[in-house]
Parts: C-alpha cells; structure tokens; sequence
C-alpha cells in the first residue's frame, strides 16, 4: 500500500493543483527545472514535504519538476511511483545508478539530461525551504543575470540535542566560512545550489564533479561567475538524521575536516569571479 495519498493530505490538500500550476502547459519551455534525485531506500516518504515547500513559489512562467526515482530492485519498483506520475511530476525511474563517484550526483545528472531549462534549481529530497518564493526567485534572477553557480546558506535540522553535536555544529560553519571566505572556493553542496545545464554536464563529462562537493572548487578553478547569499530568508535546511552525536562521531568529523583541507590547500585553483 502506498503512504503518498495520506501523506499528500496531511501535508497540503492543494499540492496537485499547486504542481499544476507550477509546472503550466507542456508545450511552453520552463524558465527553470527543478531537479531532485529520491532515494526509494529512505525518501520516499519525504519527498512531499520539499515539494510542497517548492509549490510555494509563482511564476507567469511554468518550472518544470524532475524527480529521479532510484535505488530499488527492478522486479519490484515502489508503487509511490505511480503517485507521482499522477500528481504531476515528471518521474525518471532508474533502480540501480552505476557511477564511481556519488550516487546522489549521478542521479541528479539523469534528471539534468531531461531538464527543458538551461535554468538548473537543485535540491535534496531530504531537506526543507522555509522560503521558497524568495529562494527560486534569487535563484533565478542570478542565473539570467549571468552567474554560472549560485547558492546559499545551509543549516540543519532534525539534529541530536547533545553538546557534542553543537560543537560539531559550530565547527562545520566555521569551517565553511573560512573555506568561502578566506580560500575563496564556493561552499555549495547537493541539498542547494543553481548552476547552469550546459555546464554542469559538460563539467560531469569530464570526470571533473564525481560529487556535489567538487562543484564549488572546480568552478573556481575555470574562473566561473558565483554568486552566494547568506540571507536567512534564503536559507535551505537540510536533515540531520543520520547523525548520532557523541564525542566519537565529533573525532571521526574532525579527522575528515583536516584531511580534506590538506587535499583543498594543496590543490591549484584559479582566480575566483569578483562576485563571491
């Protein structure tokens, strides 16, 4: 039995005609397309709450929504599928994604592949837009204004209430902080960030983003126009829900922290756009 038709009415009774809307007629090309990869393993399930949070936003031009079902045995594909399809989504299924690096990106690509929009707008299934009619306006607007790569500012939610965690916390913005603004090398990450088609795939290609992690870097290196905002009307909360907390799991954070700076400062990277 699929849970979507009873999580659809908990979470908006309006989310079909909303995604109507949204997306407009077929036939007229999208400003923008929102790209979202689900995990039939563990975002099925939740895949609705950021999508109703998207629906928030109006535009006089439709935004197409592309949603890459993956990760479930080809025999027997979930039937949230189905629900989808009917609500409206434009759904790619793909149970196995073969790919060396992150799973999450490669599935990511397969949905850019079918985006109409050279206007990409790309999140998680697992996180949440507090406000989504500010977040893909600003999105929008920096993409046709010229900048290649645009994102903001990312906090968490669902997280463990141990001090552990807070330090954790404090440390990884920090960190990221100092990544943005004294290296200079974007912070984006797969749960938020717009980026321009024609350059994400051929970036991809190239064996150059493996994961969501390298694009930030790897545009800095090719001399991109970046735009970032730290706005907390633009900010994206993605899922702490698989943290633990402890002081173990701090330690184990801390070990990847010096390890990937050592890998960052190590690396040449060119000039920076004057926008980031």
């Amino acid at each position: 039995m699929s849970i979507l038709p009873i999580l659809s009415n908990e979470i908006d009774v309006n989310l079909r005609e909303n995604l109507r809307q949204f997306c407009g007629d077929f036939n007229i090309p999208p400003r923008a397309s929102v790209v979202i990869p689900v995990n039939a393993q563990k975002d099925l399930s939740r895949i609705l709450l950021v999508a109703s949070d998207i629906l928030a936003y109006k535009d006089v031009m439709p935004i197409e929504f592309i949603l890459v079902v993956n990760n479930y045995p080809s025999d027997n594909p979930p039937k949230e599928i189905d629900d989808f399809v009917d609500m409206g989504f434009n759904v790619l299924c793909t149970p196995k994604v073969e790919h060396k690096g992150g799973v999450a990106i490669a599935s990511r690509i397969l949905g850019i592949e079918l985006a109409r929009s050279e206007t990409l707008l790309l999140f998680d299934a697992d996180c949440r837009i507090p406000n989504a009619k500010a977040l893909l306006g600003w999105y929008i607007s920096q993409l046709e204004a010229g900048s290649d790569l645009a994102y903001t500012h990312v906090d968490y939610m669902d997280l463990p209430s141990d001090m552990a965690t807070k330090v954790r916390m404090f440390i990884h913005h920090a960190s990221r902080w100092f990544k943005r603004t004294v290296l200079g090398v974007p912070t984006c990450r797969g749960s938020n960030y717009a980026i321009k088609r024609k350059l994400m795939l051929e970036l991809f290609s190239q064996g150059r983003i493996p994961y969501d992690i390298h694009v930030g870097p790897v545009l800095k290196s090719i001399n991109a126009r970046i735009a970032y905002s730290g706005s907390k009307e633009l900010m994206v909360l993605t899922s702490g829900r698989f943290f633990n907390g402890g002081w173990r799991e701090l330690v184990e954070y801390l070990a990847w922290r010096v390890g990937y700076y050592r890998r960052i400062l190590s690396a040449q990277f060119g000039k920076n756009s004057s926008n980031q």
